[in-house]
Parts: C-alpha cells; sequence; structure tokens
C-alpha cells in the first residue's frame, strides 16, 4: 500500500517562502513521476507541477512559473516544493501525488495520478 505525507504548508505573508515536503512510503518511489496540484475553496482542483522519476525533467503551470521548483530525492522517497514570492492568490490545499507509469510525466490531469496524500494547507495573507 503506498502512502503519502505532506508536511510544510502553513500561513505567511505575501513575498515570502514556504518549502512543501513530501514522502512517499510503500511503493517503487524512484520509478513514479510525481505532481503538486492544489485546491482553493469552491474551484476545481488544478496542477501546479510535476516531475519526472529521475528528477532530470520538470513542468510548471504558468500561475507558478518562476515562483515554484518541483524537486526529489530519490535516496529519501521525498519530493519537494519549494515555493517564492508567494501571492494570495496561492490560497490553497496542497496536494503530492504520484503516477506509476514511469514512462510518462508533466500529466497535468489529477485523475492520471495513482497515489495521493491529504493534503497540507498554505495560507499566504495580504
Amino acid at each position: 500500500q503506498v502512502h503519502l505525507l505532506e508536511s510544510g504548508g502553513g500561513l505567511v505573508q505575501a513575498g515570502g517562502s514556504l518549502r512543501l515536503s513530501c514522502v512517499v512510503s510503500g511503493g517503487t518511489f524512484s520509478s513514479y513521476s510525481m505532481g503538486w496540484f492544489r485546491q482553493a475553496p469552491g474551484k476545481e482542483r488544478e496542477f501546479v507541477a510535476s516531475i519526472n522519476w529521475s528528477g532530470g525533467l520538470t513542468l510548471s503551470a504558468d500561475s507558478v512559473k518562476g515562483r515554484f521548483t518541483i524537486s526529489r530525492d530519490n535516496a529519501k522517497n521525498s519530493v519537494f516544493l519549494q515555493m517564492n514570492s508567494l501571492k494570495p492568490e496561492d490560497t490553497a490545499v496542497y496536494y503530492c501525488a504520484a503516477d506509476s507509469d514511469r514512462l510518462r510525466w508533466g500529466i497535468q490531469r489529477s485523475r492520471e495520478y495513482d497515489y495521493w496524500g491529504q493534503g497540507t494547507q498554505v495560507t499566504v495573507s495580504s
């Protein structure tokens, strides 16, 4: 059974930074593509960033490009989301997700991911 656990969320002022972490257990982390998604109240879950199994390929949504960076450490079964220059509109619950198809990456449709964490709240005050 694959389990994903996010951490690192919190309350931050606009312009500040947070680093989210997601630890994966129970599966073969190094073969998964990983993604970060977010969901604000009353809105659909949206794609934030993804990274391929090796960490050599990444993709970010236009709304966070240049501000957020996704990375991973296969030795620690972890994926990270460094968030800089945060804006109030970044406020949401952030989820990490795993895609067990090693041959693809950059998937932006949430239904394509096999495993999900429970999410961590990020609140950006103005």
